[in-house]
């Protein structure tokens, strides 16, 4: 099985990017926890921090790449986060 990495891409005080924060959290956690295997990493960056990653996701914070593929951006849905992880796995 291969290794699943999340990247979640926002900026700071943006309400959206913080319940984007704790539903993924919460859908790797119930996803870990029925399938240990594969390891799943969520890595988070800014659009503030990066010219590039502002540039093309200003408008569309938070964003959320599995494996460097854009899964979702604005809001998340828990079970679509869900289905992609299993599939991925």
């Amino acid at each position: 099985m291969a290794n699943i990495h999340l990247t979640l891409i926002g900026k700071p005080g943006c309400h959206l990017c913080d319940d984007a924060r704790g539903l993924v959290a919460t859908v790797v956690q119930k996803v870990v926890a029925e399938r240990p295997s594969p390891d799943i990493t969520v890595e988070e960056r800014s659009i503030l921090d990066d010219a590039e990653l502002h540039d093309l996701y200003v408008e569309d914070i938070p964003v959320l790449l599995i494996n460097g593929k854009v899964h979702n951006y604005w809001r998340i849905d828990p079970m679509r986060l869900r289905t992609a992880l299993l599939e991925v796995s």
